[in-house]
């Protein structure tokens, strides 16, 4: 779901933080006239003319969430996007502050588009397990707000697989089927799709496997420390079938997963028309930053990496200033050829909250409004919520010094590549604890 990708509770008011009302939205009288739906949007839009969109996340301090607003209004000011996502927090850990950022957004001009997932949605003492669903959906078209994204989300904290609340969701199909249910045509819906697969359906291969994979799956298989992974043919068919169901069953336009072989997005745009998907297919487009964040998130989301650009980021891993700059370049390139393919006008940026990529990318395709500086003197306050708990990729302090998560299994139990102790031959132990032994390090 970064996606992606890649790649996702409790009550509707914000506990996160202790927001103030008034300081992000937080009334649902909005003071503007309701959003236009994006499918809306698309639709007048003159057909030469690529747009942006954003993508942000709730940060976990009351000083993140006023930086965040700040850097909302700037964006809006000098990319114009076309709409912008506030994300709902893996296992659904920022309901409430991901509500009230999302009526901020449409009370100050962005047409805003809420993040929805089945996670953790319930309320306290009500048996109606859907209550908490139909509550946000309630505030969010009260406030003016007109799109969502429903998801299936990400497990809840602590957690590394996921499961449906008893009598709740268990897929995005069921959200979307709910909110036409509920509402009618009265919210424009996006889901997810996934070029490469969902993350749940790639297959680590064996080594007899990789020799027998066909075109199709080499084109969208990633390799990581040695171990080449898939999302096989039968598993791919799979995941298209149920995206038509998604988009059968209401939704509007797709948003993909992220991706950096556009190669891979091509070939999905294709196979979604060869599947009868024919509604818009936004790519999403995470902004490389840093070198520890890509190497995170394609590794939780199991994306492709060309060797190239392995090798690159691995030449850059001391430079964050040369890192950010080669993140410029090489998103430019992508966003280039994403618009020359003729199967997208519009580029949807995963922002990890932050400007200066997203501004260098936006000035070289000619798609900012006026010549702009960036300002991330407040980096280090964009920490999602939803960051509290490990994953695969994270560092964490433990008992026995420092490490590096290297699996979670589904019992919860992390094992930790140790740091700090190295044994002959220049190995580094494993350690395998559970998750009130180790603590992630920000």
């Amino acid at each position: 779901n970064t996606p992606n990708t890649t790649m996702c509770k409790g009550d509707m008011t914000s506990n996160q933080g202790n927001i103030e009302k008034g300081a992000v939205g937080g009334s649902t009288n909005s003071p503007r006239e309701p959003d236009p739906k994006i499918i809306d949007l698309l639709q007048q839009r003159d057909e030469q003319e690529p747009f942006t969109s954003l993508e942000f996340f709730p940060p976990r301090t009351d000083v993140g969430v006023k930086n965040l607003s700040a850097r909302l209004d700037r964006m809006k000011s000098n990319v114009k996007p076309l709409f912008t996502d506030i994300t709902w927090g893996a296992g659904g850990s920022t309901a409430g502050l991901s509500m009230d950022i999302a009526l901020q957004m449409h009370n100050t001009g962005h047409v805003a588009n809420l993040h929805l997932t089945c996670t953790n949605m319930s309320k306290e003492g009500d048996s109606d397990p859907l209550a908490a669903v139909r509550d946000a959906l309630r505030t969010a078209y009260d406030g003016g707000i007109r799109n969502i994204v429903a998801l299936r989300g990400d497990p809840p904290a602590g957690e590394s697989s996921w499961t449906a609340s008893e009598g709740g969701f268990t897929c995005a199909l069921d959200l979307v089927k709910f909110i036409r249910s509920e509402f009618g045509d009265e919210f424009g819906i996006a889901v997810a799709g996934y070029p490469e697969g969902h993350p749940d359906a790639i297959t680590d291969l064996k080594s007899d496997e990789v020799a027998k994979m066909t075109d199709a799956e080499k084109g969208r298989c990633s390799v990581l420390d040695g171990t080449t992974r898939v999302c096989k043919d039968e598993d791919y068919e799979k995941e298209m079938v149920y995206l038509k169901e998604k988009v059968d069953a209401g939704a509007d336009i797709i948003i993909t997963q992220m991706f950096f072989d556009t190669e891979v997005y091509k070939t999905f745009v294709n196979d979604c028309r060869s599947y009868g998907i024919n509604c818009p297919v936004i790519p999403g487009l995470m902004c490389i930053n840093a070198v520890a964040g890509f190497n995170k998130m394609t590794r939780f989301c199991k994306t492709r990496v060309t060797p190239a650009l392995r090798q690159k980021m691995d030449e850059l891993a001391d430079d964050p200033d040369a890192v950010k700059e080669f993140g410029v370049e090489f998103g430019t390139k992508m966003c280039q050829e994403l618009l020359d393919s003729g199967l997208t006008l519009g580029l949807h940026f995963y922002t990890l909250n932050l400007e200066k990529v997203v501004y260098g990318i936006a000035e070289r395709l000619g798609m900012l409004s006026t010549e702009v500086k960036s300002n991330e003197s407040d980096a280090a306050t964009m920490v999602a919520v939803g960051s509290a708990w490990a994953r695969e990729g994270d560092a964490v302090k433990t008992l026995y010094g420092h490490g590096v998560v290297s699996e979670v299994r589904d019992d919860g139990v992390a094992k930790i590549e140790m740091k700090d102790w190295v044994l002959a031959g220049g190995q580094k132990p494993a350690a395998y604890l559970r998750k009130e032994h180790y603590e992630k390090v920000f």
